[in-house]
Protein backbone atom coordinates (compact mmCIF):
# COMPACT_ATOMS: atom_id res chain seq x y z
CA UNK A 1 0.00 0.00 0.00
CA UNK A 2 1.40 3.27 -1.06
CA UNK A 3 -0.56 6.53 0.43
CA UNK A 4 -0.70 9.00 -2.05
CA UNK A 5 -2.23 12.63 -1.30
CA UNK A 6 -5.68 12.21 0.79
CA UNK A 7 -5.65 7.89 0.56
CA UNK A 8 -4.00 4.96 0.49
CA UNK A 9 -3.29 3.10 -3.61
CA UNK A 10 -2.71 -0.86 -3.68
CA UNK A 11 -0.12 -2.07 -5.84
CA UNK A 12 0.45 -5.66 -7.04
CA UNK A 13 3.41 -6.99 -8.45
CA UNK A 14 4.35 -10.58 -9.95
CA UNK A 15 7.57 -9.93 -9.01
CA UNK A 16 8.32 -11.28 -5.13
CA UNK A 17 11.56 -10.59 -4.52
CA UNK A 18 11.30 -6.56 -5.37
CA UNK A 19 11.28 -4.34 -2.71
CA UNK A 20 8.00 -1.94 -2.16
CA UNK A 21 10.67 1.06 -3.45
CA UNK A 22 11.34 -1.48 -6.82
CA UNK A 23 7.44 -1.77 -7.00
CA UNK A 24 7.11 2.00 -6.95
CA UNK A 25 9.95 3.00 -9.40
CA UNK A 26 8.91 0.42 -11.91
CA UNK A 27 4.78 1.38 -11.54
CA UNK A 28 6.77 5.08 -12.19
CA UNK A 29 8.07 3.89 -15.17
CA UNK A 30 5.10 2.19 -16.34
CA UNK A 31 2.95 5.07 -16.07
CA UNK A 32 5.27 7.49 -18.52
CA UNK A 33 5.14 4.48 -21.23
CA UNK A 34 1.51 4.48 -20.59
CA UNK A 35 1.65 8.32 -21.54
CA UNK A 36 3.91 8.11 -24.60
CA UNK A 37 1.13 6.00 -26.64
CA UNK A 38 -1.30 8.30 -25.17
CA UNK A 39 0.86 11.10 -26.65
CA UNK A 40 1.07 9.17 -30.15
CA UNK A 41 -2.53 8.07 -30.21
CA UNK A 42 -4.31 11.27 -29.34
CA UNK A 43 -1.54 13.87 -29.84
CA UNK A 44 0.23 13.02 -32.95
CA UNK A 45 -2.96 11.17 -34.71
CA UNK A 46 -1.91 7.41 -35.02
CA UNK A 47 -5.79 6.62 -33.90
CA UNK A 48 -6.83 8.63 -37.22
CA UNK A 49 -5.37 6.95 -39.69
CA UNK A 50 -7.75 5.26 -42.43
CA UNK A 51 -5.41 3.07 -44.00
CA UNK A 52 -6.85 0.11 -45.28
CA UNK A 53 -3.33 -2.11 -45.70
CA UNK A 54 -0.83 -3.68 -43.24
CA UNK A 55 2.08 -1.80 -44.56
CA UNK A 56 0.40 1.85 -44.66
CA UNK A 57 -0.69 0.85 -41.32
CA UNK A 58 2.86 0.40 -40.33
CA UNK A 59 4.16 3.52 -42.31
CA UNK A 60 1.69 5.66 -40.73
CA UNK A 61 2.40 4.55 -37.09
CA UNK A 62 6.40 4.74 -37.96
CA UNK A 63 5.54 8.47 -38.83
CA UNK A 64 3.79 9.12 -35.74
CA UNK A 65 6.66 7.64 -33.60
CA UNK A 66 8.93 9.50 -35.32
CA UNK A 67 7.10 12.69 -35.02
CA UNK A 68 6.92 11.97 -31.31
CA UNK A 69 10.76 11.09 -31.18
CA UNK A 70 11.55 14.90 -33.04
CA UNK A 71 9.15 16.77 -30.51
CA UNK A 72 10.93 15.32 -27.61
CA UNK A 73 14.06 15.41 -29.18
CA UNK A 74 13.43 19.34 -29.73
CA UNK A 75 11.87 19.53 -26.13
CA UNK A 76 15.23 18.26 -24.78
CA UNK A 77 17.58 21.01 -26.49
CA UNK A 78 15.67 24.15 -25.90
CA UNK A 79 17.00 26.26 -23.28
CA UNK A 80 13.66 27.22 -20.99
CA UNK A 81 10.99 25.20 -20.21
CA UNK A 82 7.48 26.22 -22.42
CA UNK A 83 5.25 27.97 -20.55
CA UNK A 84 2.00 25.32 -19.55
CA UNK A 85 -1.11 26.50 -21.68
CA UNK A 86 -3.06 24.52 -18.91
CA UNK A 87 -1.68 25.12 -16.18
CA UNK A 88 -2.44 22.29 -13.12
CA UNK A 89 -1.95 22.85 -9.59
CA UNK A 90 1.29 21.08 -8.11
CA UNK A 91 2.98 19.97 -11.60
CA UNK A 92 6.14 22.42 -12.74
CA UNK A 93 6.51 20.38 -15.96
CA UNK A 94 5.31 21.24 -19.17
CA UNK A 95 3.38 18.63 -21.71
CA UNK A 96 3.69 17.62 -24.71
CA UNK A 97 1.30 19.55 -26.05
CA UNK A 98 3.53 22.63 -24.69
CA UNK A 99 5.86 21.43 -26.81
CA UNK A 100 4.42 20.80 -29.86
CA UNK A 101 2.65 23.97 -29.51
CA UNK A 102 6.15 25.50 -29.49
CA UNK A 103 7.32 23.81 -32.66
CA UNK A 104 4.25 25.12 -34.70
CA UNK A 105 4.70 28.75 -33.57
CA UNK A 106 8.36 28.15 -35.02
CA UNK A 107 7.60 26.60 -38.54
CA UNK A 108 5.14 29.21 -39.08
CA UNK A 109 7.80 32.00 -38.49
CA UNK A 110 9.20 34.03 -41.45
CA UNK A 111 12.79 32.37 -40.55
CA UNK A 112 11.88 28.96 -40.60
CA UNK A 113 12.06 28.84 -44.08
CA UNK A 114 15.96 30.46 -44.25
CA UNK A 115 16.75 26.61 -43.58
CA UNK A 116 16.58 25.65 -47.04
CA UNK A 117 18.62 28.17 -49.06
CA UNK A 118 17.41 28.56 -53.12
CA UNK A 119 14.40 26.79 -52.36
CA UNK A 120 12.72 28.41 -56.22
CA UNK A 121 15.14 26.29 -57.18
CA UNK A 122 13.48 22.74 -55.51
CA UNK A 123 11.39 20.60 -57.21
CA UNK A 124 10.09 19.24 -54.47
CA UNK A 125 9.34 19.64 -50.87
CA UNK A 126 12.66 19.90 -48.93
CA UNK A 127 11.49 19.17 -45.67
CA UNK A 128 8.93 16.15 -46.72
CA UNK A 129 12.21 14.72 -48.54
CA UNK A 130 14.51 15.23 -45.40
CA UNK A 131 11.59 13.61 -43.03
CA UNK A 132 11.84 10.71 -45.64
CA UNK A 133 15.23 10.46 -45.49
CA UNK A 134 15.48 10.45 -41.97
CA UNK A 135 13.09 7.33 -41.48
CA UNK A 136 13.95 5.28 -44.26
Amino acid sequence: WVFRKTRRVAFFSTGLTLSAQQVIEYYGARWKIESGFKEIRQEIGSAKSQTRNAHAVINHLNFCMMATTITWIYADRIKADPQRRHVVKGRTSFAFSDVRRLIADAALSEDFLRLWPDREKCRQNTFVSLLLHMVA
